[in-house]
């Protein structure tokens, strides 16, 4: 689980990483917008500004000195010539920035100038020049003085210049000749760099504070995330009720410690199943919730005695499960009387009743003595917990090598297997149910491909337990009638690391372990764990995972109905190449359309008997 924590807390860091990046990348590109826009707007504004007020201007002089008699080279006195150039002259004087001015004929003849020497000059061709006698409007634009101007106007090369057109109306609608000013575009051009740099401030401050302020969100969001995803995984491995281990964990804790202290000299690993005794009969008289607070009493009382020297969880309805290690296990039997006792001073009372006492019975075992696997050891608790519940209750039974040896035959590997099928049932009817599908599925399909015996029953074996690993799946997840979020579908997937772990002690559990675990890995090599692909996949978890394609499809879920056979077969030949081996698909399709054997879903064949309980233990 901590592998999966970890996993979904990286792929967490580089989403919000990447939102955070693609967040900075729109605040830059959005001030450099927005500091490209407010520039254009104020130098737009400057020039306005200025042509509005040269505006003006020109319609003074044209209303005084320039009658359209006078906008002509033929008719005019050189006194009149003089003096319309003199005025043009002092209106440079006079009008702050503006450079140069020339009044053209339509033929773009100078007219007139503040500089002598024009008039009578053709300076064409001028495309804004042409554009002013058509239009009668011309947009002023910043330019460069280029050659012919530095020539006419004695401006310096590239002097950056206001250029201005205003057309002189005629009386019939014509335009008979047009002004053209050059004003120094300097204070204008400073204008819009110190307001550029007034906004790239402002923009530059507001840009920082928005990412110190999204740098702030996103690492609170990193920061809950991170610690909803750690409560999600951690819940997954804890009872929802009383908060210990569930019983997939505690089982997988006990099988990871065994295989860690395998022998070592001295005491082992000692395991104390622990029931309360009349649960049912609690139950049944004063309702669940009545049974939900003595499981809530007793599991405080066992966090108090072994909180900081054993594994503790869950194992059953009303049964919780001790394990301790080597340098506890001497003192497992004193700490399981202690517990005992303290539990006996314990009373409820619910509504009108008596207070009730509450008791417990326990069973304990150790290892190496009384078995070295995990499935072995919880089958000896049990029975030695049998035998403490049927003197009356109330007692604690210790296994040793006389009484608790189950012989044999009652050690044998199906007796292991045993235990699991118990404990999936136990845990869920639905994934009993297809686990025992999903072994005749496999059955069929190797008998429909020709494999050996031995793997044959191994087929069997690993079918019945391939999703064992789903006891240590919470309810809420395993049970969900909807779509799986991403974080719950990553705890599922673990399902097959849990489910390996557990099998380790089967027979031929090296096969059985490959199908557990491997079994949903895809063709094309996108599955989970491993990412294996085509032939890596072992044969068992192929075949195993056509047969659990075909019953999950045709099997009613929480949240979908079961499929036609017909719509689940077309769908395994959809999957062919990409999930599924391509040619285990086409002989169970061809296999279930024409054998007269045929497993069909519901139809209620059993496996054969593969044990018989021994006894009945409470």
């Amino acid at each position: 689980m901590s592998n999966t924590q970890s996993g979904l807390r990286q792929r967490r860091s580089r989403l919000l990483l990447l939102v955070f990046g693609a967040s900075l990348v729109l605040v830059v590109a959005t001030s450099i917008a927005l500091v490209a826009v407010v520039s254009d707007n104020v130098k737009t504004a400057a020039m306005d500004a200025s042509d509005r007020a040269d505006q003006s201007i020109v319609s003074v002089l044209i209303a005084t000195d320039l009658p359209a008699a006078n906008l002509s080279l033929a008719g005019v006195s050189p006194a009149t010539v003089a003096q319309i150039q003199a005025e043009l002259k002092t209106l440079i004087v006079r009008a702050k920035g503006i450079l140069h001015v020339k009044i053209f004929a339509p033929d773009e003849t100078v007219l007139y100038s503040n500089k002598d020497g024009l008039r009578g000059l053709n300076l064409s061709p001028d495309e804004d020049l042409a554009h002013a006698f058509q239009t009668a409007t011309v947009a002023p634009q910043i330019t460069s003085a280029d050659d012919r101007d530095t020539r006419t106007t004695g401006l310096a090369p590239d002097t950056q210049v206001l250029e201005e057109y205003f057309p002189i109306p005629g009386a019939d609608g014509s335009i008979p000749a047009v002004f053209e000013i050059y004003r120094d575009a300097q204070p204008v051009l400073d204008a819009v760099a110190a307001t550029t740099r007034e906004v790239v401030i402002v923009v530059f401050v507001a840009a920082l504070s928005l990412g110190a302020l999204l740098y702030l969100i996103f690492r609170a969001a990193q920061r809950r995330l991170t610690g909803q995803t750690a409560a999600l995984v951690e819940t997954s491995r804890r009872d929802a009720l009383t908060g210990v281990l569930n019983h997939g964990t505690t089982v997988a804790g006990l099988a990871d410690l065994l295989e860690r202290v395998r022998g070592a000299p001295g005491c082992g690993v000692g395991v104390a199943l622990i029931d309360i005794d009349n649960f049912r009969l609690l139950n049944d008289t004063h309702g669940h919730g009545a049974g939900d607070r003595a499981l809530l009493e007793v599991a405080r009382i066992i966090r108090t005695e072994f909180a900081e020297t054993a594994i503790l969880g869950r194992y059953g309805p009303d049964e919780f499960i001790v394990v301790t290690p080597p340098d506890h296990s001497p003192n497992l039997e004193q700490a399981v009387d202690q517990l005992r006792d303290r539990i006996a001073e314990l009373s409820l009372q619910f509504g009108e009743s008596e207070r009730l006492p509450v008791t417990v019975s326990a069973g304990i075992c150790y290892a190496p003595a009384n078995g070295d696997a995990a499935t072995e050891l919880l089958a000896v608790a049990a029975v030695v917990l049998g035998e403490a519940k049927a003197s009356g209750g109330n007692g604690v039974r210790v296994a040793d090598a006389a009484s608790a040896d189950l012989g044999p035959a009652q050690r044998s590997g199906f007796d292991v297997l045993a235990g699991l099928v118990l404990a999936v049932d136990t845990k869920d009817r639905y994934t009993k149910r297809h686990s025992e599908d999903v072994a005749r599925y496999g059955l069929f399909l190797a008998d429909q491909v020709g494999v050996d015996a031995e793997l044959r029953r191994t087929i069997e074996i690993a079918g019945l337990l391939h999703d064992v690993g789903k006891i240590g799946i919470p309810d809420g997840i395993l049970r969900k009638p909807g779509p799986l979020t991403v974080d719950e579908y990553a705890i599922v997937k673990q399902h097959v690391a849990l489910g390996d772990a557990i099998v380790r002690d089967v027979p031929n559990a090296g096969v059985v372990r490959a199908g557990v675990r491997h079994h949903h890995e895809r063709w094309d090599g996108d599955g989970y764990l491993d990412r294996l692909s085509g032939e890596e996949i072992p044969l068992i978890a192929r075949i195993l995972a056509v047969g659990d394609a075909f019953s999950a499809m045709t099997t009613s879920r929480p949240y979908r109905k079961a499929m036609s056979i017909q719509e689940a077969l077309h769908r395994l030949e959809d999957a062919a190449g990409t999930q599924l081996d391509p040619r285990l698909v086409a002989a169970f399709v061809s296999g279930i359309e024409t054998a007269d054997n045929a497993p069909l879903p519901g139809d209620g064949r059993p496996l054969r008997q593969i044990w018989t309980p021994r006894s009945n233990v409470a």
